[in-house]
């Protein structure tokens, strides 16, 4: 049985979701090849020779990228089973089997990869009876990234200490005990989290640093799920590899909660925090479901200057509760909080995305406010009733597009967009608020393609 898993975007990471399948699929006895499609070319002779081929769709942009691979694939092997697993696959459900999906797995997928092979290679059928969703508690396997394309051809990490790092990426858990409102995890998970087994995530961490990692960016939607799995395994790796960095993605609820551990992560290599702060408004935040509050965050942002660590935030800058005066405030505190170094200029342009499954359904404004779903787009799309928001929206994220592209510093594109917000509204442009001497760009450890939904 050969089996072709294809990626299409996973932020300039080398995908978990292709290499840890393809350990499972390997040890089941199928011939695996998997593909990046961000930095390779789809592979026609293998698509051709494939009995089964299985997208991986983690996110919004990987699942629109997938579908547009989906005609060539088809038209390349009629023949050849088609699976969507993934994040993406069982809120989209209806939508991937209209457009030819078979089977469609999410939530722990690898078990159910192995079991279509099986049913392909045993009675043929192609009628899915796999679970949609599983939540099993899985063994896992070490991923196999033979055949993916080399650690150094993805993102780098720039350090003010050293020059540009590999980067290597794993996963030690999964899902998400959380449930704020309007994140994809929520969909599928629903308050529930499963972790990598230690000894599986250390020796695949092992195998990439033999491989030239010389950073590993663990891809948990929360490392602080499961605290103990977490500092026991950042003390483990850190034992067995005490040069190696490493950054981690935080909710700002488990940040606070678990404010002693911060220590932990600098003593153990962590350089760079990622955490979703999402909005400056109370308001917002409450509709949002975060779990915590500016005062929070802000508290956050202390600690971690405290412990030595490096915070970038995340935001949600455009929702339906966005005004002019509230955008320009979310800058303005950025610049208080002297976080313009910190956060990726996209950061500033994200609007929100409601896609099917979404919890903000549950609230009587958003159902008010959204047209009906948009299939090619895959989300509910929605306008701001402030109109001008959404042009602001339009002319920030075209700001911050040319500004990346003439590859001004952070603050130089934040100094543009705060002009944008004024300008966008006939006002005139106060200064800058913020300290007058921040940290050098230099000075900030990042990852050269930064996180975004």
């Amino acid at each position: 049985m050969k089996v072709l898993l294809i990626s299409t975007y996973e932020l300039g990471r080398q995908p978990f979701g292709l290499a840890s399948p393809a350990a499972w699929l390997e040890q089941a006895g199928a011939s695996v090849e998997c593909a990046d499609l961000s930095r390779q070319a789809l592979p026609e002779d293998a698509v051709r020779s494939a009995d089964l081929v299985g997208f991986y769709v983690p996110m919004h942009t990987a699942t629109r990228l997938a579908l547009q691979v989906l005609p060539q694939v088809r038209a390349l092997n009629p023949r050849a089973h088609i699976c969507f697993y993934g994040l993406y696959g069982p809120v989209n459900e209806a939508y991937l089997r209209g457009q030819g999906a078979e089977t469609i797995l999410g939530g722990e997928f690898e078990a159910g990869l192995v079991s279509i092979v099986q049913r392909l290679a045993g009675n043929g059928s192609t009628a899915q009876s796999e679970p949609v969703v599983s939540l099993a508690r899985q063994s896992f396997v070490v991923p196999e990234r033979r055949g993916l394309p080399p650690l150094a051809q993805y993102a780098h990490l720039n350090h003010p200490d050293a020059r540009p790092r590999v980067v290597g990426y794993t996963e030690a858990s999964r899902g998400c005990k959380h449930l704020c409102r309007h994140c994809p995890i929520v969909a599928v998970y629903r308050g529930v989290f499963r972790i990598v087994q230690r000894e599986v995530v250390l020796e695949d961490i092992h195998r990439q640093v033999a491989a030239g990692a010389e950073h590993i960016t663990f891809g948990d939607p929360d490392f602080f799920n499961g605290i103990r799995h977490a500092v026991e395994l950042a003390r483990a790796l850190h034992r067995e590899f005490p040069k190696l960095t490493y950054d981690v993605t935080i909710k700002i609820e488990h940040l606070l909660r678990h404010a002693e551990h911060l220590s932990t992560l600098r003593e153990t290599g962590c350089v760079l925090v990622t955490s979703a702060a999402e909005s400056v408004e109370d308001a917002i935040l409450q509709k949002l479901a975060k779990g915590h509050t500016l005062a929070d965050f802000v508290a956050v942002v202390n600690l971690c200057r405290e412990a030595g660590l490096a915070l970038s935030p995340t935001f949600v800058a455009f929702t339906p509760w966005t005004t002019p005066a509230g955008y320009q405030n979310l800058l303005a505190r950025i610049g208080e909080l002297d976080l313009i170094e910190q956060v990726a200029p996209i950061q500033l342009a994200i609007r929100l995305l409601i896609p099917a499954g979404s919890r903000l359904l549950e609230l009587e404004e958003i159902r008010r406010l959204v047209g009906p779903f948009d299939e090619e787009a895959l989300v509910y799309p929605w306008r701001n009733p402030h109109a001008e928001v959404d042009a602001l929206a339009g002319d920030v994220l075209k700001g911050v597009m040319e500004g990346e592209k003439r590859r001004l510093t952070r603050r130089e594109i934040f100094e543009d967009v705060w002009k944008i917000s004024h300008q966008t509204f006939n006002l005139p442009v106060p200064r800058l608020p913020g300290v007058a001497d921040l940290v050098s760009r230099a000075a900030i450890p990042y990852l050269t393609e930064p996180w975004y939904c």
